[in-house]
């Protein structure tokens, strides 16, 4: 096969990079493509909303697809890609059995975001107040989302965390996987950012309708934030995020500087006029947006060990400024930490950070260090693009040596595609709804 010259991108939702950490890093996935001259195609069968990028401005087509439809057999039929990319594993399930059918030669890849087992186990040990198992790890949701990748030619790994995950726990081949962790434009890093004295209040972020978001904000709201609010009686804490629903907008209260933003026209610049920015995320997976962002603000942070741990280690000491640093911020490690009040810990770190004004600048340097060494989008694109042209390349063999990839596929189209094609037959059947 040569070099890939069409790829067809399948959305499950329109990226939104103002919206999401997810929305930013497929753009900038397609971005990747777009650089290289590849003519990209962008579908997706979700409903379009206010906030979704204008992709055809970068020379992207865009197409609505419909689930458990045949029409999309006649689409793949036509534009016949040479690459496929599923964005999230339910993706995959919905299409690949007709991309093998139709378009058997077409390289297919699959963006998981994260991993939503692991986020799924996680939420649940956290309601149980009880520890991840083993048990927890294997979950029915789990061996839907390993089977999906286990059938692609190649899974992109966001999180440095659940690439070794993927290969000691479920013993995924290295071979089908790729870190590709936000790749970021770092040109313009060093320009002039609000220095300490010019910066107050505190601030949080993240899209409401992501679940462990919410949690983080409940969180502040009865067990962090009053705890920063007795000492720091003038600062404020600013929640920010898209499509907040009634129950956040009712947390709104002036009195106790708990101000519900909502959506922020420019997340940088919310960020950057922020001394702190609070990220007490109790469960997840994959990247934190959040975090990368307050980097790029120069706004140094206070998480948790689920926030940070797909960032990848502490970076080489720069400039002689990190020295004992495993954060650019504070770091709460609950597994360090099992028999300590996490929100009295995570509020008094807080309140040092945003009084320590010598500290805070070097957290700030620290952040800037953090980026250039793990999210430099030239060698990370580059990366991309050469493991999609050595695979495209060497097809057969690259699939000959994933036999469980091969047994997967088989047994799919078993399940999934007659599940389809029963859905569609019944609404044939049913005739349009009344």
């Amino acid at each position: 096969m040569t070099e890939p010259k069409y790829i067809l991108v399948l959305g499950y939702v329109w990226p939104e990079p103002n919206s999401s950490a997810a929305g930013r890093h497929m753009l900038s996935l397609l971005q990747s493509f777009v650089s290289v001259g590849w003519h990209v195609t962008f579908a997706s069968p979700a409903l379009q909303s206010e906030h979704k990028v204008d992709l055809t401005t970068l020379g992207i087509a865009e197409k609505n697809i419909t689930l458990n439809c045949s029409s999309f057999d006649d689409f793949i039929l036509e534009l016949k890609p040479d690459v496929v990319l599923f964005d999230r594993f339910m993706l995959e399930e919905q299409f690949a059995w007709r991309v093998a059918q139709h378009c058997p030669q077409a390289l297919r890849i699959l963006d998981t975001e994260d991993l939503h087992s692991l986020r799924q186990a996680r939420h649940s040990v956290l309601k149980q107040q009880r520890e991840l198992s083993t048990f927890d790890l294997n979950s029915d949701l789990a061996k839907r989302e390993i089977a999906a990748i286990f059938r692609c030619d190649l899974s992109l790994i966001i999180s440095e965390y659940e690439y070794q995950l993927l290969q000691q726990h479920y013993q995924v081949p290295k071979a089908i996987l790729l870190h590709c962790p936000f790749m970021l434009d770092l040109n313009e890093l060093n320009r002039a950012k609000t220095e300490f004295a010019h910066r107050q209040h505190f601030i949080s972020i993240g899209n409401f309708r992501h679940e462990p978001n919410w949690d983080a904000v409940l969180w502040l709201k009865q067990s962090i934030w009053p705890l920063i609010r007795q000492q720091l009686p003038q600062a404020e804490l600013h929640i920010y995020g898209a499509y907040p629903p009634p129950k956040a907008t009712q947390l709104h209260n002036v009195k106790q500087g708990f101000l519900v933003k909502g959506w922020a026209a420019d997340a940088d610049v919310v960020m950057a006029q922020a001394r702190v920015c609070l990220a007490p995320l109790r469960f997840g997976a994959g990247l934190k947006g959040k975090l990368v962002e307050a980097m790029l603000c120069g706004t140094p942070s206070v998480t948790t060990s689920v926030g940070s741990e797909g960032m990848g280690v502490a970076p080489a000491n720069h400039n002689n400024s990190n020295d004992g640093l495993n954060w650019p911020g504070y770091l709460v490690d609950f597994a360090s930490n099992k028999q300590t009040d996490h929100a009295q810990l995570i509020a008094q770190q807080a309140i040092n950070l945003y009084q320590d004004q010598a500290y805070w600048q070097i957290c700030q340097q620290f952040g800037y260090d953090w980026l250039i060494s793990h999210f430099d989008q030239i060698p990370l694109r580059a990366k991309l693009l050469d493991s999609i042209k050595h695979i495209a390349d060497n097809l057969d063999s690259h699939r000959a040596n994933n036999f469980i990839g091969q047994m997967l596929q088989h047994h799919q189209l078993k399940s999934t595609q007659y599940m389809a094609q029963w859905i569609e037959a019944k609404n044939k059947n049913n005739g349009p709804s009344k």
